[in-house]
């Protein structure tokens, strides 16, 4: 990586920034594990996201040299994505923080939950009770 690991410039940023949206990983994993997919196939296959938020995550993708944008001439015309070399070679980090949300998950969870009570039991100026 060269330089201070925590400079601005870091390339490590760039995957941390790509991983960072909630859906774009989402996409990465499922078109390496399909092949092309047409937008409504990702749909289906994800599911819990609009057709607008799929619409982003794919353009982020695109934008980022991760998936390509494949138009066919027919009619009607037929639009699928794919995955670059880089995608590709996304796909083994977002497996192992999958193996690791599964064996952590859990514990995640619940430190989440115990945050969660713990601010509902302090006082409403802010103060913690004891």
């Amino acid at each position: 990586m060269g330089g201070d690991p925590f400079a601005a410039d870091c390339r490590a940023r760039i995957a941390f920034e790509v991983l960072a949206n909630r859906w774009d990983s989402v996409v990465v994993f499922v078109l390496g594990e399909n092949g092309p997919m047409r937008p409504r196939a990702l749909l289906s296959r994800i599911g819990g996201l609009s057709p607008k938020v799929l619409n982003e995550a794919l353009r982020r993708l695109e934008y980022n040299g991760l998936v390509e944008r494949r138009r066919y001439a027919e009619a009607p015309p037929r639009v699928d994505y794919t995955l670059t070399e880089a995608g590709t070679a996304l796909l083994a980090p977002i497996r192992a923080l999958g193996a690791w949300a599964a064996v952590h998950g859990d514990a995640v969870l619940a430190a989440q939950d115990r945050f969660e009570r713990s601010r509902v039991s302090k006082a409403p100026d802010g103060a913690d009770r004891d």
